[in-house]
């Protein structure tokens, strides 16, 4: 995680360097206290996978990193940009067989997955009003780490296991709307991001509030408070998948 923040805080110094007429940055970095509950099934045979079975979440809370950036500038022909990082961790139970072997019980199992969001947009309504409308397009970048561990298998003495490391590329539509109260540092935002085709369906919300604190002149600390859900259904035959994440995020944030 620190890379990762040392990395973001390079990009927003460069941008910042290499051009004065940015309208405006802006990063954070938080702590989203996630909630995960849902399934998975896969019906594999001796398929590529070779896994046959069916993941139940234990609906642990657990504590993930986020962090994110972005930058604004004057020129109306070109997207601007926003750049996130979020970490989503899971744990449960695996039941069925895995590498052509039965499992004698359920199977501990993680799903470890790293998301990187690259979102050009649009400025529908820049402030006006005191209300910003944004419009754009996110490219999700999924790279998701499972791990299967096995004590028993029946028939056999063996003890086996399995661990699969998966990247996928998802577009999704993005919409985020913020209001800002007048003469006031506080705030109301919410965006969305998702695609659907009636039986697959990725989407994450957020809705949170911010206060930022105008005491310097160039660099202004601010705080935010808010609620995220990811949801991912996916029904195709050999799998079936319905993972929720949700719950309260807080961070920190700078705007210059």
């Amino acid at each position: 995680m620190k890379k990762i923040l040392t990395s973001l805080a390079a990009v927003v110094t460069l941008a910042s360097t290499l051009s004065a007429d940015f309208a405006r940055v802006e990063m954070g970095a938080g702590v989203w206290s996630q909630t995960p509950t849902g399934f998975a099934s896969r019906t594999d045979g001796d398929g590529a996978l070779n896994l046959d079975g069916t993941y139940t979440s234990s609906e642990k809370d657990s504590q993930e990193m986020y962090a994110w950036v972005l930058v604004k500038h004057p020129l109306p022909i070109l997207p601007n940009l926003r750049l996130e990082y979020v970490s989503v961790y899971d744990e449960g139970l695996t039941d069925g067989k895995i590498n052509g072997y039965q499992a004698t019980n359920d199977m501990p199992t993680t799903l470890d997955t790293v998301q990187y969001d690259v979102i050009p947009y649009y400025n529908i309504l820049d402030n006006t009003f005191w209300t910003t409308i944004d419009l754009g397009l996110d490219i999700k970048f999924i790279q998701a780490d499972t791990e299967i561990k096995e004590i028993g298998v029946a028939g056999s003495l063996l003890t086996a296991s399995y661990s699969s490391s998966d990247t996928t590329v998802v577009p999704l539509l993005y919409v985020r709307t913020r209001v800002q109260v007048p003469m006031t540092g506080l705030a109301a935002e919410a965006d969305i991001k998702a695609i659907s085709d009636g039986t697959n369906t990725l989407y994450d919300i957020r809705a949170k509030i911010d206060y930022t604190l105008d005491i310097f002149p160039v660099i202004q600390p601010a705080i935010e408070v808010g609620y995220r859900i990811q949801q991912l259904t996916v029904d195709d035959g050999d799998t079936q998948i319905d993972l929720n994440y949700s719950g309260v995020y807080a961070g920190v944030m700078l705007r210059f």
